[in-house]
């Protein structure tokens, strides 16, 4: 198999000739840039400056070097603009706080504070209010909070929270076309964000892209709307899925089948031990609405459809599976109720656990290699037999991550898959 049909196969809960391996195909599956320049180093490749490809969480481009000296599987193509808005474009130098020299977007326009905290601006705008803050000793940035001063929460405009939404721009549909000049053919899957289809993503809900954000911006009040405001909700996110089925067709009409995964949605609904709504709330509210993308797409398309949601969902992975969603990422093992071995059993040939695969809170970063040998390959084991398994960490691979942790992580999975 190459790295497409592999791909497939897993996601259909076939058993592929190798357990497949992603590193670097999203935004929630990649890897800090700190650690791209120490795995460059160690591959022996072309020594270069690691490109930022989303700004917000510091993630470095993994290029096409390090994904065949890694042994990768999937290929990402990124939205058209980052998350504060601006894109990817005309590369130039920056010196990160913790001194590594990269690549950033000529739009990724910074200021410092008195205590060199680092801001970050909407649309690459310094005469907006900024967007995006990284602490003096921080490795991200955190979202900024920008509320409307004249919002009335007892007033909720529609359009304050759509305005976001639109239809693909000319711009966005030539950029999607010469991605897909570029990519087709290729022998590894496609992986893709789509655009629109975050339904309540609380990492966007503060729209740090936007310069001057209206509606609901809090993420506090926000939470509160599935409580309070169902319908408001609902409304929303009725009017949400109707433009994205239009730029999902359009996207479809350009791309068609190269795309393999589309990741639908990065909306959490679990903290380590709990749940942030109620199961009948998350049925009432959001199934409806994902149930109406997921069912377009592979009516339509042959997509799969990729979920992400940290915490201790097991209690929702059956809506997920109602939902349609072909994938659950990035199965955190580690909260209340998500041990793998009872994922496997009850949901593994329902639905493919893309990630898992080593605890990126405790033991890649902490552990020794030994121990992350012997996790990665307990993951393996118990996820991998009869497909619906992806290989990837459990999240980003987050900065200060040991080299060594993450290489002996890489090689437990290719001696898993019998390869030296």
């Amino acid at each position: 198999m190459n790295s497409k049909q592999r791909i497939r196969a897993a996601i259909d809960h076939q058993q592929p000739d190798k357990l497949p391996i992603d590193f670097g195909s999203s935004f929630i599956t990649g890897i800090h840039c700190s650690v791209v320049e120490q795995l460059r180093d160690h591959y022996k490749l072309e020594k270069r400056p690691v490109r930022i490809c989303e700004p917000y969480q510091m993630l470095g481009e993994v290029e096409a070097d390090l994904l065949d000296a890694m042994r990768l599987d999937v290929q990402p193509i990124f939205p058209q603009r980052t998350i504060f808005g601006f894109p990817n474009e005309n590369w130039k130098a920056w010196t990160t706080p913790w001194g590594q020299q990269v690549l950033v977007s000529e739009h990724f326009n910074t200021t410092t504070d008195n205590a060199d905290n680092l801001y970050i601006y909407p649309q690459g705008d310094m005469d907006a209010p900024a967007s995006g803050h990284m602490p003096k000793t921080g490795y991200f940035f955190d979202t900024i909070e920008r509320l409307d001063p004249d919002f009335d929460e007892d007033e909720l405009d529609l359009e304050d929270n759509l305005e976001e939404f639109g239809p693909m721009s000319k711009e966005e549909e030539n950029y999607w076309t010469q991605q897909a000049e570029i990519w087709r053919g290729s022998e590894r899957a496609i992986s893709v964000h789509l655009n629109g289809t975050c339904l309540g993503d609380i990492a966007l809900v503060p729209a740090p892209f936007l310069k001057n954000p209206k509606g609901v911006r809090g993420v506090a009040d926000w939470y509160m709307l599935s409580a309070d405001e169902p319908e408001f909700l609902q409304k929303l996110f009725d009017r949400q899925a109707e433009i994205a089925l239009q730029n999902m067709e359009k996207l479809y009409n350009i791309a068609g089948d190269l795309i393999d995964v589309v990741v639908v949605c990065g909306t959490d609904f679990g903290t380590q031990n709990s749940l942030f709504c109620s199961v009948p709330n998350m049925r009432n509210i959001w199934l409806p609405r994902y149930k109406r993308i997921n069912d377009w797409i592979h009516q339509n398309t042959d997509w799969r459809t990729f979920k992400h949601s940290c915490g201790a969902v097991e209690p929702l992975i059956d809506t997920f599976i109602d939902c349609g969603f072909d994938i659950l990422n990035p199965v955190q093992c580690s909260a209340d109720g998500m041990a793998p071995e009872g994922l496997k059993a009850k949901y593994g040939d329902r639905i493919t656990f893309w990630g898992g695969g080593v605890n990126t809170q405790q033991t890649l970063p902490f552990g020794s290699p030994e121990q992350v040998r012997a996790e990665v390959l307990t993951r393996c084991e118990i996820f991998a037999p009869g497909g619906g398994f992806v290989f990837n960490a459990i999240h980003n691979v987050q900065a200060l991550t040991p080299i060594d942790n993450f290489i002996a992580m890489i090689d437990a999975v290719h001696s898993y898959n019998g390869d030296k």
